[in-house]
Order: C-alpha cells, then structure tokens, then sequence
C-alpha cells in the first residue's frame, strides 16, 4: 500500500454518494464481491485507490449475456 490516506466510513461513504449503511453491509461480505478495507482494531478504514479498482471490476458491460442474434 502507498502513502495514501485512509478513509474513514464516513469519507468513503461520501466519495461513493452511498448511504453509511450500504457500505458497512459490504464491509461484511467475503469473496471477490467483498470491497478492499483495512481493519484497525475495532475500525474499519478504505484505500480509496484499492475501492476505485474493485468498482472497475464490478462494472459489467451493458450488452454482457445477450447473443449475437439479438443485436
């Protein structure tokens, strides 16, 4: 990890426009649809570069499963 600041639940919320608790109920899930976080202690902190990656790699093609015959 760089020397980038972490954020709290409260910025990241903020920088993604997402309620707080959208964002503590990804702070629960395992696997690759959990979102990148660090946990200090009992907190929860976000690299906002390492969350930016991670929404890249949720986003889906909009024509992504149709056919060919169907275009």
């Amino acid at each position: 990890m760089d020397n980038q600041e972490l954020l709290t639940v409260e910025e990241m919320a903020a920088k993604l426009k997402v309620k707080k608790s959208w964002l503590y109920l990804r702070t629960m899930r395992t696997g690759a649809d959990a979102i990148p976080r660090v946990r200090v202690g009992k907190y929860v902190r976000f690299n906002p570069d390492a969350v930016m990656q991670w929404i890249e790699n949720q986003v889906h093609p909009a024509n992504a499963g149709t056919d060919s015959w169907m275009k």
